[in-house]
C-alpha cells in the first residue's frame, strides 16, 4: 500500500510507520519541516518526507494513495490561556482544512481517511459506560475541542472516513506514560484526587494493529474507539504500575494541589471516563494487550 500520515513524527505516527515499512509498503510523512537525518532504518518499504506546503504546491505528490491518516494537531498537554486555547483549536482545524482542500483537488483520492480524533468527546462520569453510539456531551475545552475537530473532519471528500477516538496510548518511546511513571521512580507515587477517576487506554502495539486492521476492513466506518476493552481507575492503574516496576503507590496528590499547579488542565487527570471499543470488537478486532498490568510489564521488558 501506500500511505500518508499527517503528523508521522509523533509517538503514534513513528510506530505506524515502522509497522507499515517493515511490512513493505510506503510511506509518506507529512510535518512542518523535513528532518536532516531520516531516523527509519531502510527496510522493506519506502518512507519519504513532504511538508504541509509541498501538499498544498504540489497536490500530485499525493494522488494514488490507498490510506491517508491524519494525526497532526497541537498537544493539548500545555498551559489553557486563551492564547493555547486559540493555538490548540486553530491548529486541529487548519491541519484537516488542508486535507479537505488536497481531497478537492486530487484525481485519484484515496479510499479511506482515519482522522484522529479522542475520547473527551463523551464528557466524564464515575458511573457511566460509553461506546460509539453514545451521545456527544460538550462539557470542557477538550470536549469543545473535539467536536470542533470532528465536525471540520466532516467536510473531507472520501468515501470511507473514520473518526477514531483515541485514549491514552502506552509506550515506552512517549505519549503519557513516562511522565505517568516519573512520581514513582521517584518513589512518591500514588493516586490523584480521589482516585475513582476512570482511565480508559490502549497500548502501543494495538493502537497500531487497530489503525492497520480498519483500512484493511472495508465495512469498518464512521467513528471508531480505540481504547483497551478494560478500562481502569486511576487507583487500579497506579497500583498495576507499582506492581510492574516494583515502586511504592502511598502518596496521594489532592485535587487542589493538582489545580494550583497546572490550572483547568488538571481537569484531565482529575475527571474520566469508561470506554468500550465495541465496533472494533464487532468487527472482529483482537487486542494484544487488554489488561493494563499485562501491557505494562510488556513495555518494561521490551
Amino acid at each position: 500500500m501506500r500511505i500518508a500520515i499527517c503528523g508521522g513524527t509523533g509517538f503514534i505516527g513513528q510506530a505506524l510507520t515502522s509497522r507499515w515499512q517493515r511490512d513493505g509498503h510506503d510511506v509518506i510523512i507529512v510535518t512542518r519541516s523535513k528532518p536532516d537525518t531520516p531516523t527509519h532504518q531502510e527496510q522493506a518499504g519506502q518512507v519519504s518526507y513532504l511538508t504541509w506546503d509541498q501538499m498544498e504546491s504540489q497536490p500530485e505528490q499525493f494522488e494514488q494513495l490507498d490510506a491517508l491518516v491524519n494525526l497532526a494537531g497541537s498537544s493539548l498537554s500545555q498551559r489553557w490561556t486563551p492564547e493555547g486555547k486559540k493555538r490548540i483549536l486553530k491548529s486541529r482545524e487548519q491541519t484537516v482544512s488542508s486535507l479537505a482542500e488536497l481531497m478537492h483537488r486530487l484525481k485519484h483520492k484515496p479510499s479511506v481517511i482515519i482522522q484522529a480524533s479522542a475520547m473527551a468527546i463523551y464528557g466524564t462520569s464515575e458511573s457511566e459506560t460509553f461506546d460509539e453510539d453514545s451521545p456527544a456531551t460538550i462539557m470542557d475545552f477538550p470536549s469543545e475541542v473535539v467536536q470542533r475537530w470532528e465536525q471540520a473532519a466532516d467536510h473531507l471528500q472520501v468515501d470511507r472516513l473514520i473518526k477514531l477516538r483515541i485514549s491514552v496510548v502506552l509506550g515506552d518511546q512517549g505519549g503519557a506514560l513516562p511522565k505517568m511513571l516519573l512520581p514513582y521512580k521517584l518513589g512518591v507515587g500514588g493516586r490523584i484526587g480521589t482516585g475513582k477517576q476512570w482511565l480508559s487506554w490502549i497500548h502501543i502495539d494495538d493502537m497500531v494493529s487497530l489503525i492497520d486492521y480498519c483500512i484493511r476492513h472495508e465495512d469498518i466506518s464512521g467513528i471508531v474507539n480505540a481504547a483497551s476493552p478494560n478500562a481502569v481507575t486511576n487507583d487500579e492503574f497506579g497500583r498495576s504500575i507499582a506492581k510492574v516496576y516494583g515502586r511504592p503507590h502511598w502518596l496521594p496528590l489532592p485535587a487542589f494541589m493538582l489545580q494550583a499547579i497546572l490550572g483547568e488542565m488538571s481537569l484531565i487527570l482529575l475527571k474520566g471516563q469508561r470506554i468500550l471499543p465495541a465496533k472494533a470488537l464487532r468487527h472482529g478486532f483482537v487486542f494484544q494487550y487488554p489488561e493494563v498490568t499485562a501491557a505494562l510489564q510488556q513495555i518494561k521488558e521490551s
